[in-house]
């Protein structure tokens, strides 16, 4: 049997990076456009182990656990304008004296992983959404349970796992990885084909990941491009779940027009709804009330 030449792309990331968060559009076309050449995979690195011992001096982050609420919202607000993914600046409160770290969202992806890599994936999707979109402080063992609940994930082995001490030693496992490669700063994308690999630090535009990919395997691994229409659009919404107007037209290489006439011709046809999120929107599918999702047992109405 014949193997597919595979470009692997492995994502030194946190759950609640906002450059992470912002690369969402681009790995989403990388997976458009690539198909099943390309496999993208996460490696948890722990962004604030204690806000109250960190310091960003960049951005003045750091030191009071409530205070840094207020420069953490501005800076992804500022992020938002150039990346395009929604953030919600109203209640935010990512950090508070007893919820100091991100290391409980990047546990809470280990335990989803070790169930189920397909559900652990959409898992960080959903975290990252709640952590950025809907100023849910996602630290919080009981808004990861809903999470966890919402895209499927068995709940009573999340928590066991989450608690238990092996998807935190699971965690430890990709912190000595991040550090073995030098992986300081989120996002950190490797670039692999074979034994061949790139590391990229920092937000990258997709003409990066397009020429290095075409730098590490040649003609081997060939780019598709999507067909631009009404099916193609929807099916790529279906199939995300949810996603922000930037991630349609970075996906399709289309103009601003031309997305907000897709949008309005789905709309028109009520296959699609919009939901507003902070700064910006979400566009999910119309669920059909005669059919519930197997993932998550779940009958919407």
């Amino acid at each position: 049997m014949e193997v597919t030449p595979l470009i692997e792309i492995i994502e030194f990331t946190d759950p609640v990076c906002t450059w992470c968060w912002g690369s969402e559009p681009v790995l989403r076309k990388l997976e458009t456009h690539y198909g099943d050449q390309l496999r993208i995979g996460y490696v948890m690195g722990g962004l604030v182990k204690d806000i109250r011992e960190f310091y960003d001096n960049y951005n003045g982050i750091g030191g009071d656990a409530e205070k840094s609420n207020n420069q953490i919202i501005k800076h992804w607000l500022e992020a938002s304008e150039r990346h395009g993914m929604p953030v919600k600046s109203e209640g935010f409160r990512l950090f508070s004296n007893e919820y100091p770290s991100t290391y409980p969202q990047n546990i809470a992806y280990k335990a989803a992983q070790m169930e189920d890599q397909n559900l652990a994936d959409r898992f960080l999707r959903r975290i990252r959404e709640a952590s950025a979109a809907e100023a849910r402080q996602t630290s919080q063992l009981e808004v990861l349970i809903e999470l966890a609940a919402e895209v499927g994930l068995d709940v009573a082995a999340f928590i066991e796992r989450f608690n238990d001490g092996s998807a935190e030693a699971a965690f430890e496992k990709d912190l000595q990885t991040t550090a073995e490669f030098g992986a300081q700063g989120f996002p950190t994308f490797l670039v692999k084909y074979g034994e061949k690999g790139i590391l990229l630090r920092g937000y990258q535009r997709y003409a990066t990941f397009q020429a290095v990919i075409k730098t590490l395997a040649g003609e081997t691994i060939q780019e598709h491009a999507p067909e631009k229409s009404e099916e193609k659009v929807l099916a790529f919404i279906e199939k995300q779940g949810r996603v922000a107007p930037v991630e349609i037209q970075t996906a399709f290489d289309i103009s601003d027009a031309e997305q907000q006439s897709f949008i309005d011709f789905l709309l028109s046809k009520h296959l699609i709804s919009l939901s507003p999120a902070g700064n910006g929107w979400f566009i999910q599918r119309v669920a059909n009330p005669l059919v519930c999702d197997p993932a998550t047992g779940l009958c919407s109405i």
